[in-house]
C-alpha cells in the first residue's frame, strides 16, 4: 500500500464514528487534564491526518473537540491524555454557552497542521531551549533553523516560527561582563562571527538585523510568530535600532554610534 493510500485509509478510520455512541470527544485543557503537552500533540496528529477539529478558546483552558472515532480515542489513551465522550446534546449546550456574548469565549475550527520552524543555534544543550524540549515531548514535528535559512529566504516555507533565547541586537545577551572569559561564551562569539562572514556581513549585529527584518516580512506575509524570553524584547530593539549602531566595542569591535538614542525609531517595531 502506497503512502498516499495509507493516509486515505487512516483518514476514513479517523472519521468513522463509533456506532451507537456519542459523536464527539472533549479534551479539557484545564486543571483536570493529566498531560497538557501530549494533548497538544494529539491535536496536531489529528490535523496531520486531515481531520477537522475545534478549539474552544477560554473554555476549560482552551479545550479541543475531536470527532469520536476509535482510532482517536485509542491515541488519547496511549498518550495518557484526559478526555470525555460527550453526547450531541451536551456539545450543543457547550457551544451555546460559548456563543453567549457576555462571555469571553470563542470556537476556532482547525483544519491543517502548520509547518513549524524553531529558530535555534546548533550545538546548544537540550536544556537551553524550552521550545524544542516541549515540542519533542509533545511529539509535534518541527524543523530547526538558524541564520543561514532566514537570510537565504527559507522562512516562507513555514507557517509558524518559534523564537527563544536570542539577542537580535548582536550583543550576546549582554553576558560580556560576567562571562566573557568562559569558553562557552567565546565559542558563541566565534561561531556567530564566522556565520556573519560566511553570509556576507561585516558584523554579527548586521546579520541579526537582517534576520529581524526578514522575520518581520514573514509576519507581514501571514506567518505566525511565537517568541519568548530574550527573543521578545531584543527583537523589537533590533528593529528600532536598525539605522544606527548601539553595540559597544566588546560586541562588534568598534564603538557605538554617538548619540544613537536619538536615532532609535520605535515605529519600526512589531
Amino acid at each position: 500500500m502506497t503512502k498516499f493510500l495509507s493516509k486515505i485509509f487512516l483518514f476514513f478510520l479517523l472519521l468513522s464514528p463509533i456506532k451507537g455512541e456519542a459523536s464527539t470527544l472533549l479534551v479539557p485543557m484545564d486543571e483536570t487534564q493529566k498531560n497538557h503537552l501530549k494533548a497538544y500533540g494529539v491535536a496536531f496528529w489529528v490535523l496531520e491526518n486531515d481531520v477537522v477539529m475545534e478549539w474552544l478558546l477560554n473554555y476549560r483552558g482552551g479545550s479541543f473537540l475531536f470527532p469520536h472515532s476509535k482510532l482517536i480515542e485509542e491515541e488519547l489513551v496511549i498518550k495518557g491524555v484526559s478526555y470525555a465522550v460527550l453526547p450531541d446534546q451536551k456539545i450543543k449546550q457547550i457551544k451555546s454557552k460559548i456563543a453567549d456574548p457576555e462571555v469571553n469565549m470563542e470556537i476556532v475550527q482547525l483544519e491543517t497542521a502548520p509547518k513549524i520552524a524553531v529558530y535555534t543555534p546548533q550545538g546548544k544543550q537540550p536544556w537551553d531551549d524550552a521550545v524544542t524540549m516541549v515540542l519533542t515531548y509533545a511529539e509535534i514535528p518541527y524543523e530547526e533553523i538558524y541564520d543561514s535559512t532566514v537570510v537565504t529566504g527559507g522562512l516562507p516555507e513555514f507557517d509558524w516560527l518559534h523564537l527563544h533565547h536570542e539577542d537580535f541586537t548582536g550583543q550576546y545577551g549582554k553576558f560580556y561582563k560576567n562571562y566573557h572569559t568562559q569558553s562557552w561564551y567565546q565559542k558563541q562569539v566565534k561561531d556567530n562571527e564566522k556565520m556573519a562572514a560566511k553570509l556576507g556581513f561585516e558584523k554579527v549585529s548586521e546579520l541579526k538585523r537582517d534576520v529581524a527584518l526578514r522575520i518581520r516580512e514573514f509576519v507581514s506575509g501571514g506567518g505566525f510568530l511565537f517568541t519568548m524570553c530574550s527573543g521578545t524584547d531584543s527583537y523589537d530593539i533590533a528593529l528600532s535600532a536598525q539605522n544606527t549602531d548601539i553595540c559597544e566595542h566588546m560586541y562588534d569591535h568598534d564603538p557605538s554610534e554617538p548619540n544613537y538614542q536619538s536615532k532609535i525609531d520605535y515605529t519600526q517595531t512589531l
